[in-house]
């Protein structure tokens, strides 16, 4: 399903391989608990209020300033520790898609606008390609730095997608069998 906005001739393409597969990585993408783990960039943690997972559905977020570093930037720049984001789902395609438009009203002087982020999953053998398609913002400046974080939240995606296990070679896997088959017949004997 699907209300799709287009993408900016200007979107930008962050690009991750992930050794996961892409349900892991979707679930990791449209859960209240895997947003909460990966969903923030360093120095932040993020806790969901709303999720709505349908085209027109929101997710609303607390992202709360934690690191030393945050906290002071988020004191110097005038803005609270803690502040309330929200997006409205534009696209839901399980397992492969998700789109969604970010409220972008956190920039002092600037009114308020949505900005369109795309994210696409595919599968690759046993791992898991993604792409993640952003607008740019109102500027430059604020353009690299939205990159920059959003860049960040996807190296930490990994870090909470765990690696699949090495694929048990020739002679392995018959190893395994068998001593599987042995605490079998043990059990079955009890």
């Amino acid at each position: 399903m699907t209300t799709e906005p287009t993408p900016s001739p200007n979107a930008a393409r962050l690009e991750r391989t992930y050794d996961a597969p892409a349900e892991l990585i979707w679930e990791l993408l449209t859960s209240a608990a895997g947003l909460e783990e990966w969903w923030a960039p360093d120095g932040f943690e993020t806790r969901v209020n709303e999720l709505e997972l349908k085209p027109g559905g929101q997710l609303r977020y607390t992202m709360t300033a934690t690191s030393p570093e945050q906290v002071a930037f988020m004191r110097d720049t005038g803005n609270p520790l803690s502040v309330e984001l929200r997006k409205t789902f534009t696209e839901v395609a399980p397992p492969t898609r998700l789109a969604y438009l970010s409220l972008i009203d956190f920039v002092p002087d600037h009114e308020p606008y949505e900005h369109l982020t795309t994210i696409d999953i595919e599968p690759a053998g046993d791992r898991t390609n993604v792409v993640m398609t952003l607008d740019p913002l109102h500027d430059e400046t604020w353009t690299q730095g939205y990159r920059a974080h959003r860049g960040n939240e996807l190296d930490n995606l990994e870090a909470s997608s765990p690696p699949r296990p090495p694929r048990p070679r020739r002679g392995q896997l018959a190893a395994a069998l068998s001593r599987s088959r042995r605490r079998l017949v043990v059990w079955v004997a009890c």
